[in-house]
């Protein structure tokens, strides 16, 4: 059979099929119905480049209606300045905070809590130091894996606190099943959210965020974040006009593999510094160390800018700094001149208040040199601190004593430990003068004390600076003391 057969045998059967049966004319009409899909994983071909709108379709939080959302209203809504300023600020961050809610099917109302806590400000610290734009108190953070440290605070670090913060916040709304309570506990600590429930279950009251008794800056919470999505939800009706912001990526994540100065980091990506600073907010050393940090953040354009930038860099040095390890508890002197710089540079650097020592194995920001050309090791990078002692000054005390019956010169010098020469010249007399019993002699010796404001005990505290580290087990002791078996309180002010 030839060709031309087979496609007339093919189309008779395919018109047979086709044909319609003398029936189904006189079947009546049925009008279409829509019809539905089996599954929402279709995508949807909507073109959306307002970020902002993405963000109001994900509003998902009952929405709190109290005249203390109205009195937020009405502080927000006049200060359109500080709203431009705050949302201006947010456009680097909030496409990433967007898309981490949406994969875990959060509300997207999360995506403006930074607003409230720190007006989307990654370097802001409260009064009771928590840090950064999710605000973690120190030991919350440890909790949840945020690295503190000598050379830097994931507490501000754009992927590592919001993912903490995430976590956070699906723990408390799995705990309390409400958000309004999951974001008090966020604020108040859970411990103290579970115990006003409890308060108001055994006095027979509503437990919802509205009915406990709770202070005025949680009370407050909830209703600034209603303000804040009120806003966000219609801007015209507060007389606010919000700055654009496209719905893409602002920055991207890029590997670094040698230890490197921030300044040639920012060079190589043409970039300003402030805007490293700003999507890198958790470096507060001039060297970032790879063996702690294997990625920065750089605008999405300038990540290609720098990668090309670095691969053509021959230079040969990358850093400028390293890191040295105090082998013992020294004067900030003595290992000035072990590393090879002035005692002003190196207390500059690494941030030595006055009259402390650096306490044994201290890791201190010097100089890279021909001795020093490695990069830093990974525990360092991660576990290094900085502790201080106080330092130990000797200064001259005088001390009045009595003679006894029977003293002589030689013998009140013997007993106090000093000579007879010192003793007479202390007291403008003879070295043979004759003592009466009662009377007074002054004694002067040289003591050693610890710097001023300090206390002077057997044992001499330490001072460890703010970015040592916390250890995991220290936050679980604080679990326990403040949260009975929950995590630490995030903050309190």
């Amino acid at each position: 059979m030839n060709l031309r057969h087979l496609f007339i045998a093919f189309s008779v059967v395919w018109l047979a099929g086709c044909a319609t049966s003398p029936a189904s004319y006189d079947a009546p009409l049925k009008p279409i119905t829509r019809a539905h899909t089996g599954t929402s994983k279709v995508a949807s071909l909507e073109s959306n480049n307002d970020l902002w709108e993405r963000i109001r379709k994900g509003f998902a939080i009952p929405d709190l209606e109290h005249d203390l959302v109205d009195a937020q209203e009405q502080w927000y809504g006049s200060r359109p300045d500080y709203i431009d300023r705050m949302t201006t600020r947010s456009s680097k961050y909030l496409y990433h905070i967007v898309e981490e809610l949406e994969q875990r099917n959060m509300p997207t109302e999360l995506a403006l809590l930074p607003y409230i806590e720190s007006a989307f400000n990654p370097q802001a610290v409260s009064s009771a130091k928590a840090a950064g734009m999710w605000q973690f108190m120190p030991a919350t953070g440890s909790y949840f894996d945020l690295t503190q440290n000598a050379f830097r605070d994931d507490r501000r670090d754009v992927l590592a606190s919001t993912r903490a913060a995430l976590d956070y916040l699906e723990k408390l709304h799995r705990m309390f099943g409400d958000w309004h309570l999951a974001l008090a506990a966020y604020n108040w600590g859970e411990g103290s959210v579970g115990r006003a429930i409890k308060r108001n279950e055994k006095q027979g009251q509503g437990t919802s965020y509205v009915e406990l008794s709770m202070p005025n800056e949680t009370r407050n919470y909830v209703p600034k974040l209603q303000a804040v999505k009120n806003i966000i939800a219609d801007p015209e009706k507060f007389n606010i006009e919000l700055p654009n912001i496209e719905n893409h990526p602002y920055f991207q994540a890029v590997d670094i593999k040698r230890d490197m100065d921030v300044e040639l980091v920012a060079r190589l990506a043409d970039v300003r510094l402030e805007d490293f600073k700003a999507l890198n907010p958790s470096f507060h050393r001039p060297t970032i160390f790879a063996g702690g940090t294997t990625q920065i953040l750089l605008p999405w354009d300038n990540a290609k800018v720098f990668q090309r930038n670095f691969a053509a860099y021959n230079d040969g040095q990358y850093a400028s700094w390293t890191v040295w390890v105090a082998p013992s508890t020294m004067t900030v002197a003595n290992a000035a001149q072990r590393v090879g710089m002035s005692e002003a540079d190196l207390r500059s650097v690494n941030r030595i208040p006055p009259r402390m020592m650096i306490k044994s194995g201290s890791a201190l920001m010097v100089p890279r040199t021909s001795q020093h050309l490695s990069d830093v090791s990974s525990h360092i990078a991660d576990h290094g601190t900085l502790a201080f002692a106080p330092e130990i000054t000797e200064v001259t005390r005088r001390t009045p004593v009595k003679v006894r019956k029977g003293d002589t010169m030689a013998k009140v010098a013997s007993r106090n430990g000093v000579t007879v020469a010192n003793l007479a010249r202390w007291n403008d007399i003879k070295t043979t003068a004759k003592l009466s019993a009662g009377q007074s002699l002054d004694i002067y010796k040289t003591v050693k004390i610890q710097a001023a404001g300090v206390n002077n005990k057997k044992s001499a505290p330490t001072k460890q600076v703010r970015s040592t580290v916390v250890t995991k087990k220290a936050a679980d002791t604080k679990v326990a003391q403040k949260s009975k078996g929950g995590t630490p309180t995030k903050k309190k002010r």
